[in-house]
């Protein structure tokens, strides 16, 4: 039985559990993103999980549990930052289950409130998982609600094992899969469910850069120890940033995954704001973050079918906006620009006049006549300009300089020397 201690999760398990939570969750559909693929040179397939009711493939391993609670239980407890958490409260909610949901004090304010709205009592305590995770395991002990672990439970991984399913039921030849990986539920219940129906297709985890502990077990660590203390901060992928992966997880992925990667920040920031923009959906960073592995590493997937996890879109909408005004300054779309100009009527219409010539769209504009490396009888304007990518906006810069305007870019990459 999948549900006893140490025992594996199977094959048989994920397909009990698919059959156990039908017309329970979603059954999420699978696209073959066509400007993706332009854009990477794979041919990439998007399982869209963010459209489950609560916006995150966590929802599969929930009603999968709760069907399969102890008699004595009187309710849930379980920690999380956030997806798992409102898979319990709503499905908990759904049965009559009540449920305490314990989130890391750093949790977006998103996720909170709509937990909450689902019905599940909230207890903010933590200053991240890890820590809420000890909080919710003391007051399973004091009460009898019985503790449920958002990815080392047996039928948890079981339930987010059915992504998998359903992926290799509308797209049955992928070379490569890749999955995100906190925890590690999702990641092992697909690597189950790959291994049993395609043996010879690639399992690729991907981790932040910021919370890389699976990729130090799996690389040289235990996998019945305690992790290594990761870097940790803040980052984009909250939903992932697990400094403690499951033991059984970490066990599964061990024997049946074929590695797991690392990718930086603004790779996860780019991967949510193309996204939004070419698939018109929304992804939180940990659901992009199997898109910006093959930002990252191009050259591994290649003309290779691939099938990537967007594994959720709760992200904060304040979040959402800073990633593409971030994304619009990255690719050169809107910039700050500084211009030094004599001070005397007409130089700033010139100013403005040549931008407009140049195809350059004024944003803002900005006097400030008291920078001390400003000459005195001149003023520094400050304009932020939308451009339609990076080569327009050198284009107009060299425009500027050629005009005689002494001219810089205040946005820009700091590993793009064109902008300097």
């Amino acid at each position: 039985m999948a549900g006893t201690p140490g025992a594996p999760v199977t094959f048989d398990d994920v397909t009990a559990a698919a059959a156990r939570i039908v017309g329970e969750v979603e059954r999420t559909p699978t696209a073959r993103a066509r400007t993706l693929s332009e854009i990477t040179g794979a041919e990439v397939f998007v399982k869209f999980e963010n459209l489950q009711f609560t916006a995150s493939y966590k929802e599969r391993g929930a009603p999968n549990r709760l069907r399969l609670l102890s008699p004595g239980a009187s309710g849930v407890v379980t920690a999380s930052a956030g997806n798992f958490a409102q898979g319990v409260a709503y499905h908990a909610g759904r049965s009559g289950i009540p449920a305490v949901i314990v989130m890391p004090t750093t949790t977006p304010a998103l996720k909170v409130s709509r937990t909450g709205a689902l019905g599940a009592e909230v207890v903010l305590r933590g200053r991240d998982f890890d820590e809420s995770a000890e909080i919710a395991r003391g007051i399973a002990e004091d009460t009898s609600y019985e503790l449920l672990s958002p990815f080392d439970d047996a039928e948890v991984i079981a339930g987010q094992g059915t992504v998998a399913l359903e992926l290799f039921e509308d797209v049955a030849d992928l070379d490569v899969v890749v999955v995100p990986v906190g925890g590690g539920g999702l990641l092992a219940g697909m690597a189950v469910a790959t291994r049993a129906l395609h043996p010879s297709t690639e399992v690729v985890g991907v981790q932040s850069e910021r919370y890389p502990a699976v990729h130090r077990l799996i690389h040289g660590g235990s996998a019945a120890g305690p992790a290594e203390v990761v870097p940790g901060g803040a980052t984009i992928a909250d939903g992932i940033a697990v400094a403690q992966p499951g033991r059984r997880s970490t066990a599964i992925i061990r024997a049946l995954a074929d590695r797991i990667e690392l990718v930086p920040e603004d790779r996860i920031e780019e991967a949510v704001a193309l996204y939004l923009e070419i698939e018109k959906t929304v992804a939180e960073g940990a659901g992009a973050i199997s898109l910006a592995e093959i930002l990252t590493r191009p050259d591994r997937y290649r003309g290779r079918r691939v099938g990537v996890v967007l594994s959720g879109g709760n992200i904060d909408l304040r979040q959402l906006a800073s990633v593409t005004l971030r994304s619009l300054v990255r690719t050169g779309r809107l910039t700050r620009i500084q211009v030094e100009v004599d001070d005397r009527p007409g130089s700033l219409g010139l100013v403005t006049t040549h931008v407009g010539d140049l195809g350059g769209n004024i944003i803002e504009v900005a006097h400030q006549r008291l920078d001390p490396t400003v000459h005195t009888r001149s003023t520094e304007v400050e304009l932020s300009i939308e451009t339609s990518d990076r080569r327009h906006l050198v284009a107009v810069l060299d425009g500027l300089r050629d005009r005689g305007h002494r001219v810089r870019a205040v946005d820009r990459r700091r590993d793009d020397e064109e902008w300097r």
